[in-house]
């Protein structure tokens, strides 16, 4: 029996170790390749995926870093504009992208963190598909009408929307200031009619058109329209009438309204990349990043436009930070407020 049994035991030890064997090779084989592509990373043209419209904050923050990654990384940083399905399509082409850094996103964060609760099966999965790299604030945001509204200020608004009702454009659904709107509504009795767009340029350009009553944005997409007096501003969806691009307009926290759809919906512009982009890659574009409106006038510029000049970029463990915190409020007021598709 003894004789019998050596040779098995012999044999067993034999494949296990070219199968270990095997393992090694295989890991080598995948394992340095990825490796050594991340130190030559670039050596093409990167895209960045802007999901919004031109006319957006997240437009003008695309083109911005686009312009700042290509001097520094030596590379044409190409920027394309994809809006539509709440930022779904711009998402999904990234997320089923090569995860080789060389296809980006840029996106307002509320969509990512909407689409799970908003769309019955939403092409990728937000949470484990994308990888967040860092995010710039959408700046100072006003809410405005059409010049022929007879409101100054929210508490005139308010008191219209009780006698007829008000069309409000969306420049995305599921963003914060859909929720906010819903909720006014809800508190107030008064009567607000979402119109949405696909961002915030189309919808700036009705609001101008007097086509809807009213629209809100980032200050980058509705200050001209401020400057020429086609629109008036009429309360903020953050800040305070300290600040000195819009000195005197209240926000929301002023005129009263307070509670996490008011306080706690803080939008930014977040940058991603596809799950399985090496370490090293993100950690290059997440310093970039940061550092961005320290090193890039046209970032820079663009923070100017945003009303948020001091602004620092989320990176790091501030940026899953407030992941974990806002993409969670956003997610539970959404099916509170019964927000849908269509």
């Amino acid at each position: 029996m003894t004789h019998l049994t050596a040779p098995s035991n012999s044999s067993d030890r034999t494949r296990r170790r070219l199968l270990l064997a095997a393992s090694g090779s295989a890991l080598v084989a995948c394992g340095l390749p990825r490796i050594a592509f991340a130190e030559n990373w670039p050596s093409k043209p990167i895209r960045l995926i802007a999901a919004q419209a031109p006319g957006s904050s997240n437009d003008t923050t695309a083109r911005a870093l686009g312009t700042y990654l290509s001097t520094q990384l030596k590379t044409p940083v190409v920027v394309e504009n994809k809006p539509g399905a709440i930022g779904m399509i711009a998402a999904d082409s990234v997320a089923h992208s090569n995860p080789d850094g060389y296809t980006l996103l840029i996106t307002l964060h509320s969509q990512l963190a909407q689409a799970p609760v908003l769309l019955k099966k939403p092409p990728i999965n937000p949470d484990t598909d994308l990888i967040p790299i860092g995010a710039y604030s959408t700046g100072l945001s006003p809410a405005a009408v059409k010049k022929s509204l007879p409101v100054k200020n929210l508490k005139e608004l308010i008191a219209l929307s009780k006698t007829r009702p008000i069309s409000v454009g969306n420049y995305g659904i599921g963003s914060s200031w859909q929720l906010m709107i819903k909720k006014l509504g809800e508190m107030t009795g008064g009567e607000f009619t979402i119109v949405n767009y696909k961002g915030t340029g189309p919808m700036v350009m009705d609001l101008m058109a007097g086509n809807i009553d009213l629209g809100a944005g980032s200050l980058a997409g509705l200050l001209g329209g401020i400057e020429n007096g086609s629109i008036k501003p009429v309360f903020l969806l953050n800040s305070d009438s300290k600040n000195p691009v819009l000195p005197g307009v209240r926000s929301w926290v002023e005129e009263g309204f307070t509670g996490p759809v008011f306080e706690n919906l803080t939008e930014y512009n977040m940058v991603l990349a596809p799950a399985g982009t090496p370490a090293k890659i993100i950690e290059t574009l997440s310093d970039l990043i940061r550092r961005s409106p320290a090193e890039s006038k046209e970032v820079k510029q663009t923070l100017n436009l945003l009303g948020i000049p001091e602004h620092t970029p989320l990176v790091g463990a501030e940026l899953k930070t407030m992941i974990g915190q806002i993409w969670p409020t956003f997610r539970r007021l959404t099916k509170e407020l019964n927000i849908q598709v269509g």
